[in-house]
């Protein structure tokens, strides 16, 4: 796919994803859904992208959904019935969700509406000291999009969470930060270099597979109701990670005090459970 409204740059391990209609702020638009869908596709079958950044041209991440259609940009009952519509921002926080790659948001301005809940699934945010967060949808009359009421009270916790809801209130990097969105708050100049070293120290350093499966047991069981949960799966994991040509190189490149040289491919070297949420896991 040829993008036009994102960019995509991978360089020594990291992919980077730029919003890119820096003009409209880097609005949300069915074309961004589509071409982001497709990026994340793109990445998690190249086994050379260890991590993906995430990031918005010019002076904003992501005002929101593009409202320049007026009063009936939310209005899909002409096209779609109950039955049929799906959210896109929710079909691209879905993609996301399932991603073997770890993802970082790099916040470098405005993220309201959309322009936040997609980050939701990523694993770390990091925000510029401009960056202004809103989750504004009562005050466009409509609610929360994106699976955000399953993302955000596991982020931030319920309270928080309904504080920012209900009030639609649009707030700064600090209250983001200390109501635990945002993990750091860094100058804006600083914003892609953080993200970036950060993806890098997971790019040296780790094996891709062991990732790609750790990544989907911490977001796995936030929905688990009992620890057992976690432990039939993790048992089942470190059983056939520990088998594994990286663990072999892992314990050795301790041993020989000397950086690790991991081989396995999360494109193709996956376990058998995998993906073990799916009914066919069980069969």
């Amino acid at each position: 796919m040829a993008y036009e409204q994102i960019r995509y740059e991978a360089a020594d391990g990291v992919l980077t994803i730029t919003l890119h209609r820096p003009e409209k702020l880097n609005a949300f638009t069915p074309k961004m859904l589509r071409e982001l869908i497709d990026a994340f596709d793109r990445a998690d079958a190249d086994d050379g992208v260890r991590a993906v950044v995430v990031t918005g041209a010019g002076r904003a991440f992501c005002a929101g959904a593009d409202l320049s259609g007026g009063g009936e940009t939310f209005d899909n009952t002409a096209r779609d019935t109950l039955e049929t519509h799906r959210d896109g921002g929710g079909l691209v926080v879905l993609r996301i969700f399932e991603s073997k790659k770890p993802v970082i948001a790099a916040i470098n301005g405005p993220a309201v509406g959309v322009g936040i809940t997609m980050t939701l699934p990523m694993d770390v945010r990091l925000a510029s000291t401009e960056a202004r967060i809103g989750f504004v949808f009562a005050r466009r009359g409509i609610v929360p999009e994106a699976c955000s009421s399953w993302f955000l009270p596991r982020v931030v916790g319920i309270s928080r969470a309904a504080e920012w809801v209900y009030t639609g209130r649009v707030f700064g990097a600090e209250e983001a930060l200390a109501g635990g969105l945002v993990s750091r708050v860094v100058p804006p100049g600083d914003l892609l270099a953080t993200a970036h070293g950060l993806a890098r120290e997971i790019a040296d350093n780790t094996s891709a597979v062991s990732v790609a499966l750790s990544r989907q047991l911490l977001w796995r069981m936030l929905g688990a109701d009992h620890p057992m949960e976690a432990h039939k799966i993790d048992s089942r994991a470190i059983y056939w990670m520990g088998g594994s040509a990286d663990a072999r190189e892992g314990v050795a490149a301790f041993l020989e005090k000397r950086p690790a040289r991991f081989t396995l491919r999360p494109s193709v070297d996956m376990p058998e459970f995998y993906p073990w949420w799916t009914p066919r896991a069980f069969r």
